[in-house]
């Protein structure tokens, strides 16, 4: 029997099975809340000797009564009844916990709560955040599937390329000296896949950077909304992702209010000249956090000035580095410019932005061999690594249709849409500022049986 249904079991025997929220003895008879994944219970015992201890594990048999009108806590969804208990099973002792969970927890050290994580998203903001999570991303799966797309995995062990952001590599134990990498994305995959006729694509995509973390930033890992879809214009992307996020928000948080509808579309150098951002809070009240003001940032230019910081590989041999990223289509009236003058070229680029934040990027994608190769020029890639990519490039041979895509992150859209400081408050396991996985103690040290299997060797 699950907490929330004692409700309907007024004078019925019962057996709930839970953790202990919390103990008040009163002489001779103990009363206790008991918790399951649906909420909590009142249990009164009249045991005098039961000795409890808050976060144990038991199984509760009993009666299932009417609490007195005065009595009634409205606190909670089963505030009217309580439990008259017949027999209290202590299935697991728990020890004192190392923190406080009837809290929000925002005023204890983060590096002990990721270190007990499985502590802390006992939590009820921690468990709300997950659950919210899982509803919103089922909710974007149904309505992406009604729409006619299809949910494709993509391979996690891939191959290194020069996308922007470092990579993780992971080495090969049966192609000694050669590695994979795991994917910054599934760019590549995805327009491959508009090359194999699916036409709609979509999955919820882990994604691997090696990235300093910041506050809307993970280290290591993320999760986004991964859609690509042919024959499409960047006005039918935008249309869709506005018509899902829209129907999202009613559904699963109702409390928040879109401001603008439809959602504004910016030019990014008057998103620079009005506001001093490319991602501008749109909001009428900031002090509000139940608005949200969408808007969409457009007219990106196709490169910027590449500087050494720049991470492609071209660093120092070209003067040009994508804005966004080398797959990313040049607008048709600029296609000219590409001799002439590169810095002047607006891309297909489109940012969503939410409240300040980007919270997704996408673009309509090259998909003529020539312009790709053109783009690959001028930013500076030797013919070793275009060879890299030869795979698209001979793909883009066998009839390639017009595509294009976005990828919406789904961890940074809920700590903006929960108000949260961090994205380690929306992710169930994160990694610390470190990039340690600090509940199971990850980086660690391999073993030198298994160096050795790898061909490699700690120098």
């Amino acid at each position: 029997m699950l907490v929330k249904d004692t409700i309907k079991q007024i004078g019925k025997t019962v057996l709930l099975k839970g953790w202990v929220n919390s103990v008040r003895s009163h002489g001779k008879i103990v009363f206790f809340d008991l918790r399951d994944r649906t909420g909590l219970v009142q249990i009164v015992s009249q045991d005098a000797e039961l000795v409890l201890k808050p976060e144990s594990v038991i199984y509760v048999t009993g009666k299932v009564v009417k609490r007195p009108e005065k009595l009634i806590n409205p606190k909670i969804s089963t505030g009217t009844v309580e439990v008259q208990a017949e027999s209290v099973d202590v299935i697991t002792v728990s020890r004192e916990l190392p923190f406080p969970i009837d809290s929000d927890g925002h005023d204890i050290d983060e590096t002990i709560r990721l270190k007990y994580r499985y502590l802390d998203l006992r939590r009820p903001r921690m468990n709300r955040i997950i659950k919210t999570r899982s509803k919103m991303v089922k909710f974007i799966r149904d309505y992406l599937t009604q729409e006619d797309f299809t949910e494709i995995e993509t391979p996690i062990l891939t191959k290194t390329t020069p996308e922007g952001a470092r990579d993780f590599l992971v080495p090969s134990r049966l192609q000694p000296g050669k590695f994979y990498a795991l994917p910054q994305s599934p760019q590549q995959y995805k327009q491959l896949l508009m090359v194999a006729g699916f036409e709609r694509y979509f999955q919820i995509a882990r994604c691997f950077r090696d990235e300093d973390p910041r506050h809307d930033r993970a280290y290591g890992e993320f999760t986004q909304l991964d859609l690509e879809m042919s024959f499409v214009t960047q006005d039918d992307i935008l249309q869709l992702i506005e018509g899902l996020f829209t129907q999202m928000i009613k559904a699963v948080f109702p409390g928040k209010t879109i401001s603008r509808s439809p959602w504004p579309r910016i030019a990014h150098n008057d998103a620079v000249k009005k506001y001093n951002s490319d991602k501008p809070d749109l909001r009428k009240d900031k002090k509000n956090p139940d608005e949200l003001a969408f808007a969409w940032i457009v007219d990106f230019p196709l490169f910027n000035k590449q500087t050494k910081e720049d991470f492609y590989h071209g660093s120092g041999r070209a003067e040009f580095a994508p804005s966004h990223h080398m797959f990313t289509s040049p607008h048709p009236d600029d296609v000219p410019l590409l001799d002439k003058d590169p810095l002047k070229v607006r891309g297909l680029q489109h940012d969503l932005v939410l409240n300040g934040y980007e919270v997704g990027g996408g673009s309509i994608r090259i998909h003529d061999p020539k312009i790709q190769q053109k783009v690959f020029d001028l930013i500076g890639f030797t013919q070793e690594q275009k060879q890299q990519f030869e795979h698209m490039l001979t793909a883009f041979t066998y009839g390639v249709p017009p595509h294009g895509g976005i990828a919406p992150g789904i961890d940074r859209l809920l700590m903006v849409l929960f108000n949260e400081p961090s994205l380690r408050e929306v992710i169930a396991y994160p990694a610390v500022s470190s990039g340690q996985t600090a509940v199971v103690d990850a980086p660690s040290q391999a073993s030198q049986e298994q160096l050795k299997e790898l061909h490699l060797k700690i120098v």
